[in-house]
């Protein structure tokens, strides 16, 4: 299984780095070589985080916890979408919205009037207003489902976030930190590993390492998810999520 897995890691390229003039230092314990000016990630250290992240997720999904997949590089977004769809789990793709997590009141506000725009497009309401008033709800709608729509199965903190490239989701990263919640990140060799307590090495550019790597993390969580599928039907209500952020957000501040 392990040899099979390293052979569709190096056919989707991800033991390739960027360039070396690009590298963070703090990576070197990750990387094989240099050919051609690029780094070569050591791919049986992608294999060993991909492996021990894989059996994180799983016991975490085993208990009925929650985890949040974020992605919103161009490489990632539909990928993060389809998998995280794909195991119940909810996700950001598109921007990540600061204090989505240590604001949650004011996210769960938006969500509110997501649901209430809805409402008003999908029934009778909508032949009430003029032409420019329904162009103007359907652009809210639409700009405000881009950005939410990933998080309406986010009800309750998630226990771990599964990101792809910490650089760029340096403000997800942050607010996880400060909320104590577990960071599992696929990273490349100008990332900083000391950020991220689950990494996993590997080129976080391509679409088809990205592909294989998150793809394996959701059947992760299939798998933890079907070891114990009436821990699933107890999960908190939804009123609790934001009374339980708050009072982490309040212990940060």
């Amino acid at each position: 299984m392990a040899n099979e897995l390293v052979e569709k890691l190096i056919e989707a390229g991800a033991h390739f780095g960027h360039r070396v003039s690009r590298w963070n230092p703090k990576m070197e314990p990750y990387i094989y070589g240099r050919k051609n000016l690029i780094h070569i990630i050591d791919i049986r250290e992608t294999l060993r985080g991909m492996l021990r992240a894989k059996k994180y997720l799983s016991q975490v999904a085993a208990q009925g916890s929650l985890v949040l997949f974020v992605g919103t590089k161009r490489q990632a977004s539909e990928v993060i979408q389809r998998e995280a769809t794909r195991c119940g789990m909810p996700f950001v793709s598109e921007r990540w919205l600061g204090g989505a997590l240590t604001n949650f009141r004011t996210i769960r506000d938006r969500m509110k009037r997501l649901d209430e725009l809805e409402a008003i497009i999908n029934g009778e309401g909508i032949n009430g207003y003029s032409k420019k008033m329904q162009s103007s709800l359907n652009r809210e709608y639409r700009k405000i489902y881009r950005n939410l729509n990933g998080l309406r199965l986010l009800n309750r903190v998630p226990e771990c976030m599964v990101i792809v490239d910490p650089k760029k989701e340096k403000n997800a990263v942050r607010e996880a930190k400060a909320l104590g919640i577990t960071t599992v990140s696929l990273i490349d060799t100008d990332c900083d590993p000391t950020q991220i307590d689950l990494p996993i090495p590997g080129n976080d550019d391509g679409i088809r390492s990205i592909d294989l790597i998150i793809k394996q993390l959701a059947d992760a969580v299939l798998a933890g998810r079907a070891e114990n599928p009436e821990r699933q039907k107890n999960a908190p209500a939804q009123s609790d999520l934001t009374a339980e952020m708050a009072a982490k957000a309040d212990a940060m501040a």
